[in-house]
């Protein structure tokens, strides 16, 4: 039986809420809605765009401290808190999803503060 297995930035959001950055489970990898902060300095850019780049960045980050690679990702949910945001978002996730095109959702919803414009959570499969 494979074990599980937690991954965290550090990020004091994951021990006060109670979560982990990643989960591995066996050949899978969970990886939780990610916003744009930068964990190093945890401040927030201001634009849609930076704030997309960080999180990709976190969950690049968080899949190769689980053993998994961006190209491992199957599942991909997108949440933005403004609908106009999707034409600076899709550019770049067309770019960081480069041949690998994970079946994927983009939703319109409010975030928990309101500097969050846009939260990733990704899906991968080892193998």
């Amino acid at each position: 039986m494979k074990t599980r297995r937690l991954v965290s930035t550090g990020s004091p959001f994951e021990k006060e809420a109670g979560y982990s950055r990643a989960v591995v489970q066996g050949d899978w990898c969970f990886v939780s809605g990610t916003t744009g902060y930068d964990y190093a300095t945890m401040t927030m850019p201001e634009s849609v765009a930076a704030q997309t780049e960080n999180i990709l960045r976190t969950i690049d980050d968080a899949l190769a401290e689980a053993g998994f690679s961006r190209s491992d990702v199957v599942r991909a949910q997108y949440t933005v808190t403004d609908a106009s945001f999707a034409d600076e978002v899709f550019p770049i996730l067309g770019r960081y999803f480069d041949g690998i095109r994970p079946a994927a959702t983009m939703v319109v919803a409010g975030l928990i503060q309101p500097e969050m414009k846009v939260e990733i959570e990704v899906t991968a499969l080892r193998g």
